[in-house]
């Protein structure tokens, strides 16, 4: 092989492979959301199913602190059982009014379940229940549900619906600290309610922590479960994760659709050699298509391999 006809072909491979970073670039930005949007209408539904079947929340009034005014206070209706779902399940919803969010919180903190929306730590108290509660979330990718979670401030509230009824929070301290740094989560003896996302933006290098302290009526104490079943948390039980990261995803789904991605590709290129004129046109351009379509599935097994809360 000449030196020119080299440099045309590293040309090439230099080309191709940039346009696929590009395409994953938009992929995390906005293919994830697609990702995470039909996720979140499958969860939602379950959770109003759950709810439908345990009663509705009630609510009443209580005054707020320092004001003779009264203000919406939601009294927990004791018929959930307080037990934590099976891994990817939904745990509940929870809403920030000041930045716009609403969201259905899963089960788990691995990639797989943070890819469906903002995930509760296992291992801590569901929100509400006595203990500290924590939940994290994507920042920028996979409808970047905390992308202004640096916005809350002291005051801020935060409201969290599990089956045991709605909860509401307030921010008491933001922070930063190193992926490594697990004792934010630590268990407490008061409810409170702690937020993981990654810091800075587009980074994972720290996590930004935003704790609040429950101002509403508590949920009531979960009963024991049966032997063989599904366990509840204590406030004495610690997260059982040993940092913030999560876990990331398996690598065999990536190298699998990697493998059919260069298949068809080489495919195309060798049916495309043996046409002539338009045709050959028609074979690159249909061929193309079906690229970007497996393209889509690589890239939906390569995001999992990232941090888990990126």
């Amino acid at each position: 092989m000449t030196s020119h006809r080299l440099s045309r072909v590293l040309g090439r491979v230099l080309v191709a492979f940039g346009t696929i970073v590009l395409l994953f670039v938009a992929y995390q930005l906005w293919g994830t959301r697609i990702v995470e949007s039909r996720s979140q209408d499958t969860l939602r539904r379950e959770f109003e199913q759950q709810l439908h079947r345990v009663g509705t929340p009630t609510t009443t009034t209580s005054p707020e602190p320092g004001s003779t005014t009264v203000s919406p206070v939601t009294t927990p209706t004791p018929v959930g059982s307080g037990s934590v779902p099976a891994e990817g399940r939904p745990v509940g919803t929870i809403r920030i009014p000041k930045l716009g969010v609403s969201a259905v919180v899963v089960e788990g903190v691995a990639a797989g379940d943070l890819r469906q929306g903002p995930g509760h730590y296992p291992g801590t108290p569901l929100p509400g229940q006595a203990g500290n509660a924590a939940i994290a979330g994507h920042r920028t990718t996979y409808g970047a549900p905390f992308f202004d979670l640096n916005e809350l401030g002291p005051g801020d509230d935060i409201e969290v619906t599990t089956t045991q009824g709605a909860f509401r929070f307030r921010v008491t301290r933001t922070l930063v600290v190193a992926p490594s740094d697990a004792s934010v989560i630590a268990p407490t003896l008061s409810p409170e309610l702690t937020l993981t996302t990654c810091n800075p933006r587009f980074s994972a290098s720290q996590r930004l922590v935003v704790q609040a302290s429950l101002d509403s009526i508590p949920a009531p104490t979960p009963s024991p479960s049966p032997p063989g079943g599904t366990t509840t948390p204590g406030t004495a039980r610690a997260a059982s994760t040993a940092a913030l990261a999560g876990a990331n995803g398996p690598w065999i789904p990536a190298l699998t659709w990697g493998l059919v991605v260069l298949c068809a590709v080489v495919a195309i290129w060798q049916l495309a050699k043996r046409q002539a004129g338009a045709w050959r046109e028609v074979v690159y351009g249909a061929g193309g298509v079906v690229v970007l379509l497996l393209l889509f599935f690589f890239f939906g097994a390569v995001s999992p391999l990232l941090p888990a809360s990126f």
